[in-house]
């Protein structure tokens, strides 16, 4: 009975960390690039009562017989799958068509700590950078192909970005090509980690970011005037509340069970 409690405690925490996970994903249904999240469990140890035998010359084999000791967190995985793209009309929001990472950083003179994302709602800020809503500077490539802020200063008179990335300014009639924004794509997007803000770090599991302009080596192609949304389905979220909701009460209910065969064993001495 010991066994059972302990075992349905694990059932408790491991389900209320599902409910906490499908919780954070609803409350960001409308964040800008944001990408949810799914938990898995998997099994944890298992007590062994009696092994495992072999067939002999008079007897037939028989299985091993294991009591399980409840369940644990298997993983909360990244779900990197695309949002829904939606028109702005605003020459600052660019979205992703297909694989790829914007590069943003709050280092603009060395490139050393570089972030990545997928909210593509920039602005620009009084130098005339362009910058995330947080300020992070979004990282460029100019003619040289070495990194660069993208700066359009306030006096042009129409500023545009292409599909492959271009920002080209035109003032007084005459075009400018400022920079072209740089992305970044991995060998397994699953594997970053989350910051705060709609930013990830790469880990040692997403492998070595390969920078390229968009459209070139499978990065997808950049959608001016539009933004991604998040990618949660808000659908499959209910069902996994439910299904949270449902597996903490049915933990509950062994513990309950448990309580009172205990007490029925105390009251063998009445």
């Amino acid at each position: 009975m010991m066994r059972s409690m302990f075992a349905a405690i694990s059932g408790l925490r491991a389900h209320q960390v599902m409910l906490d996970v499908a919780a954070s994903d609803i409350a960001n249904v409308n964040t800008i690039g944001y990408k949810g999240e799914r938990t898995s469990f998997k099994e944890a140890l298992s007590q062994l009562q009696k092994g495992a035998n072999g067939a002999s010359a008079t007897l037939g084999g028989t299985n091993s017989a294991q009591v399980g000791l409840g369940v644990q967190l298997g993983s909360i995985d990244n779900q990197m799958s695309s949002g829904a793209i939606q028109a702005t009309g605003n020459p600052f929001d660019l979205a992703v068509q297909g694989d790829g990472w914007f590069q943003v950083t709050d280092d603009p003179t060395g490139f050393s700590r570089t972030f990545y994302t997928r909210a593509g709602n920039f602005t620009r800020d009084v130098n005339g950078d362009l910058v995330t809503q947080e300020g992070y500077y979004v990282v460029g490539k100019n003619p040289a192909g070495a990194n660069t802020k993208i700066t359009i200063p306030p006096t042009v008179d129409s500023v545009s970005v292409g599909q492959s990335g271009t920002v080209t300014t035109v003032t007084g009639g005459v075009s400018t090509t400022v920079a072209t924004v740089s992305m970044a794509k991995f060998p397994n997007d699953a594997g970053l980690q989350r910051v705060s803000g709609n930013r990830f770090t790469a880990s040692q599991n997403s492998g070595t970011a390969m920078v390229a302009a968009p459209g070139v080596s499978g990065v997808g192609l950049i959608i001016p005037g539009a933004i991604e949304m998040s990618n949660v389905d808000l659908a499959q979220e209910f069902t996994n509340m439910i299904t949270a909701q449902r597996g903490f009460q049915a933990n509950s209910r062994v513990i309950s069970a448990a309580d009172e065969m205990l007490q029925e064993l105390v009251n063998l001495k009445r």
